[in-house]
């Protein structure tokens, strides 16, 4: 081993004297849109679980009030700034129960509710809008409460 080499192992990142970044795990958009895409099947594979057990209905529970709102909201071309992430959140667990009123009121129109269809069918509408562009948050486009930078007026210390 190289003595101008050390190794992190408490975060398992590796660092170099040599003036190099450590390489960690990176969170990309494309990940946040799989693991919330995701998150509905696993939803859905937890009800197989046997008895009233928290590993049922705690994915259950978290996917009915994040899953479908992270879905519509979240994949914003370009990125949040902080005040529109702050939105973004505060509106993804009205907006996904809103979607599960939905869900639940068509299925029980069409005399087809069920735990099992209400939650395929959020599953499919979450897995499909992670695809797509994120609705437009109206911080997102004000600039998301960031200071506007003064320019000194023109012609005058007043």
């Amino acid at each position: 081993m190289n003595t101008t080499d050390s190794q992190d192992t408490s975060h398992g990142v590796e660092r170099t004297d040599h003036g190099e970044e450590p390489r960690g795990v990176r969170v990309t958009p494309t990940h946040l849109r799989l693991l919330v895409a995701a998150s509905g099947w696993l939803a859905l594979a937890a009800t197989t679980l046997p008895g009233p057990s928290p590993l049922r209905w705690i994915p259950v529970l978290l996917f009915t009030l994040f899953g479908p709102g992270c879905a519509a909201l979240y994949p914003q071309p370009g990125g949040l700034a902080a005040g529109a992430r702050l939105e973004a959140i505060a509106l993804a667990a009205p907006v996904s129960l809103s979607l599960g009123v939905l869900a639940a009121t068509s299925l029980f129109l069409v005399e087809a509710f069920s735990m099992i269809a209400f939650l395929v069918s959020l599953a499919v509408f979450t897995t499909v809008t992670a695809a797509l562009p994120g609705l437009p948050l109206p911080a997102a486009r004000r600039g998301a409460a960031e200071r506007a930078k003064r320019r000194p007026a023109a012609g005058g210390g007043t």
